[in-house]
């Protein structure tokens, strides 16, 4: 027997046999959606008891009640050793594309590193310099290729395997639900906001995306991790979009579940001289630009797209594009989450614009909606005036090819 299956016999089985049944299984039902990490503070962490553990974790790292986890774990007398932070920080302070320096925990005195943007060779190095040898992955995804706390995840795994470290994650549910859509990242277009293939809304949480990053990308990239074991969340479905669970913003410019939900799609704005609505009070909800007016939404309301009307708005980002002008465009409501596709949704969004604003409508001269989207593809397509059906038909092959690809890796029914 191998350290690999030494796993399931493990002590970080405990928790899962402590709620009742096998892991996966559904808890009593007054007890609703268990994270992993609620399964081991019931617990007293004792599964991670005698280990040097370091935690990857932000401020949506927290139990039901609202106790962050390094405070839980320090709490029950089962410290980490150290604690690294992501993209906006261990406390969630930083914008976009900015994270939280080296420092001190002011609540626990434990080091906090920061991990935004490290190689997996420098990550190693903290995870030696703090002794870690057992990662702990706490963080809430938005279940989009280009949120980067995935990718975090990923070099942390890497960098896991430099050192000999094991990685233990807790398990989340996945916010937009288990669906994958849209199209997979060309490997040529890889950066920060997409490491790997895999397809922009990937509908998986990160317990199964490391199970699938171990077992499809990490063999020729540096090699496996010893132990890989995920806490896994308990008494909730793949497409169950209310959790119950209280929701933490998981950075700055998504402060509500109607963000999260329609930010795998919109996010594409990003990419296009059109503002996102960073600066508004519901960034990627609000979507628009100088010279944009009624005409916007009306159009895109006689498309029939599920889940969704449009209204017409009108703002004035206080940051970000357009900062200080008035912005004409469109404000998303979500009347049907369950049947909303965001990516067709914003697909549809690009395709009319274009063909209503032709003088204002363009792509950021960096071409950084490649990046987003995952290849050249979708700019050339809406360029040569495709439709939305033809673009979003573009991938179906792809994308029926990752769902294969992830099927051994999904816990959840």
């Amino acid at each position: 027997m191998n350290r690999r299956q030494l796993l399931a016999a493990s002590a970080l089985a405990a928790p899962a046999a402590a709620l009742g049944g096998s892991a996966g299984a559904d808890p009593p039902r007054q007890r609703g959606v268990v994270t992993g990490a609620e399964s081991l503070a019931r617990d007293g962490w004792r599964a991670l008891a005698g280990r040097r553990t370091g935690v990857v974790t932000n401020q949506t790292g927290v139990l039901r009640d609202q106790t962050h986890v390094v405070d839980s774990m320090v709490a029950a007398g089962v410290p980490p050793v150290a604690v690294f932070g992501p993209e906006h920080g261990f406390r969630g302070t930083a914008q976009a594309g900015g994270s939280e320096h080296d420092q001190p925990d002011p609540r626990t005195g434990l080091p906090v590193y920061d991990a935004h943007g490290l190689g997996a060779a420098a990550l190693a190095e903290r995870f030696t310099r703090a002794g870690v040898d057992t990662v702990v992955f706490d963080v809430a995804d938005v279940g989009a290729r280009f949120y980067t706390y995935v990718w975090t995840l990923y070099t942390a795994m890497q960098a896991a395997a430099l050192t000999g470290a094991a990685v233990v994650v807790l398990d989340r549910p996945n916010p937009v639900g288990g669906a994958a859509r849209g199209p997979q990242l060309d490997p040529a277009h890889a950066t920060g906001v997409g490491r790997k293939p895999i397809v922009q809304q990937h509908g998986m949480t990160v317990g199964e995306l490391a199970s699938l990053f171990d077992a499809e990308f990490l063999p020729s990239d540096g090699g496996r991790v010893a132990e890989l074991d995920v806490v896994p969340v308990r008494g909730w479905r793949r497409d169950q979009l209310d959790t119950g669970l209280p929701w933490v913003p998981p950075s700055p410019n998504v402060p509500t579940r109607d963000t999260a939900l329609v930010y795998p799609g919109t996010c594409l704005f990003e990419g296009l001289v059109f503002s996102e609505g960073r600066g508004t009070t519901r960034p990627f909800e609000t979507i628009g630009a100088p010279g944009l007016d009624w005409r916007w939404a009306e159009r895109l309301n006689t498309l029939g797209l599920a889940g969704v009307r449009f209204r017409e708005t009108y703002f004035n980002p206080v940051f970000g594009k357009f900062a200080g002008q008035q912005c004409g465009g469109v404000a998303l409501h979500l009347t049907d989450p369950a049947r909303f596709d965001a990516i067709r949704a914003t697909v549809a969004m690009i395709v009319t614009a274009r063909a209503l604003y032709p003088d204002r409508f363009g792509w950021r001269p960096d071409n950084w909606i490649d990046k987003l989207s995952g290849s050249d593809r979708l700019r050339h397509m809406v360029d040569a005036g495709a439709g939305t059906d033809e673009v979003v038909g573009a991938w179906s092959g792809e994308l029926a090819a990752f769902e294969k690809t992830r099927q051994p890796h999904l816990r959840y029914r």
